[in-house]
Formats: structure tokens, C-alpha cells, sequence
């Protein structure tokens, strides 16, 4: 059955596929060889300009590394090389969209539950490109994203996590699958928790105290990791910020 989209969500469309275009355009050229793809519905619209470029300027890809399920199955759909971390170690660039983006670059990332393998990627990536829309751009994480900093976490030990979440401040949720019963599962077999702590002004030192939880296998929390991000407009603008230096 078709789903026909509203204006509303044709228009955050329409601006994640500009984003990502511009994204694409401005960060692949002939040198580029392993890029990797992240997750979420954003990631759909640059590996569609990737496949674009690669058939009209013949461009020599050498391998897509996947983040998630979806992402290897799109790199797959689209003609693209398949690859893992373990055959290329570096990559050249890495994309992926954010579920918020704050000031300084610094991102909540992990509403697809996909944040530790999409954090590897971004870790190995010489640069990490960030693509979203309007909605996603913020002062100060967690002002726009209301769900909180998703925690992906060893299925034996969420009880005694959340306890210590809170203890922090935080006011954690396991998160429950919509399609089946029980929580959701993540690609590699663990459990999330999203949780929320207000506004998120210094989101290094909250990385840092929540992985150092015991049980704690990644956060969502992306800090001094992207090198630009791209957002798309509602008047069909791109607006491109960089990373401030260190």
C-alpha cells in the first residue's frame, strides 16, 4: 500500500535530498575510494546521488562500508561495492545524518538504534560529513531532540544501568520495539536506552561519564567527531557549517 506524504513531510524531503547532494558533490571526487554509509532516512537520498555519479562520471568507488542492515542493503540495491571495516581500516569520507546537531558539531546520533557501528565508521572516516534538515540544527543538544542520548547496552546488565542513569540525572527509558514484543535489538544483539538529561551543555564530559558505565557498550553522543555539517533548507537552501577549531 502507497503512502502518500504531507506537504509538511514532503518539504523536510525535499531538504534532506538537497543536503545531501550538496554533500556528496562537495566531498567525492576522482581520489575518492572507500566512503562509508551511515543509517536513517537522510543516508537514503546520498547514496542515490552517490549511485548518479558514479554511472554518469564513471567514478572508480572502491568499496561502501555499511553502518547498519539498512545501509548494506542499500549499497547493495544501488550497485555500489560492499565492504567491512576489517578490509578497509581507512576510510577517505564518511556520511551519515544526526538526530540533532549542536553549535560546535558535537551530534545526538542513535535514533535508529544503529549509534556504535555508524560511530566506528565515523571514527575511521579522515572526515565525517554530517547531513541533515532545518529541524535538526541547535544550539545546545537537546533542546530540539527530546527523546535523549540513546545508550547502546549489554541486555544482562540495563537493570542496574538504569539506576546509575539516574543517579546522574537522567531520566532513562528501555526502548520498546514497535513491530514486535519486547525491547529493541540492535544489529549487533544489544539493547537501547534512551536517555534524557535536559539540555546537553557539555556533551564531553556526559560521553564520558556514561562510557565509563560498566555495561555501557557506546553512546550516542558524537562529540568533535564531524568535520562539516550540511542542513537542508525549507527554501531549498543548504546551509554549510564547519567544525570550529581546536
Amino acid at each position: 500500500m502507497s503512502t502518500t506524504l504531507t506537504p509538511a513531510e514532503l518539504l523536510v524531503n525535499e531538504a534532506k535530498r538537497q543536503a545531501s547532494y550538496t554533500a556528496i558533490d562537495e566531498h567525492v571526487d576522482a581520489t575518492t575510494k572507500v566512503i562509508g554509509i551511515g543509517s536513517g532516512s537522510t543516508v537514503i537520498f546520498c547514496v542515490d546521488r552517490l549511485a548518479q555519479r558514479v554511472k554518469r562520471e564513471n567514478l572508480h568507488i572502491v568499496a561502501c562500508i555499511p553502518t547498519s542492515f539498512q545501509s548494506k542493503q542499500l549499497i547493495i540495491e544501488a550497485g555500489l561495492p560492499l565492504a567491512d571495516l576489517n578490509q578497509h581500516p581507512i576510510i577517505d569520507v564518511a556520511f551519515d545524518g544526526a538526530d540533532e546537531v549542536d553549535s560546535s558539531l558535537n551530534c545526538i546520533k542513535g535514533g535508529g538504534a544503529c549509534q556504535l557501528q555508524e560511530k566506528l565508521v565515523a571514527a575511521a572516516a579522515k572526515k565525517f560529513v554530517v547531513v541533515a534538515d532545518y529541524r535538526k540544527d541547535a544550539e545546545v543538544l537537546g533542546t530540539q531532540w527530546k527523546a535523549g542520548v540513546p545508550l547502546e547496552v549489554i541486555p544482562m546488565a540495563y537493570v542496574p544501568i538504569m539506576g546509575t542513569l539516574k543517579a546522574l540525572g537522567g531520566n532513562p527509558v528501555l526502548r520498546m520495539a514497535l513491530r514486535k514484543a519486547g525491547p529493541v535489538v540492535t544489529d549487533n544483539g544489544n539493547f537501547v536506552i534512551d536517555a534524557d538529561f535536559g539540555e546537553i551543555k557539555d556533551p564531553i564530559a556526559l560521553d564520558q561519564k556514561l562510557i565509563s558505565i560498566p555495561g555501557i557498550v557506546e553512546t550516542g553522543l558524537f562529540c568533535r567527531m564531524a568535520s562539516v555539517a550540511y542542513f537542508g533548507g525549507k527554501d531549498g537552501t543548504v546551509i554549510v557549517r564547519k567544525a570550529p577549531a581546536l
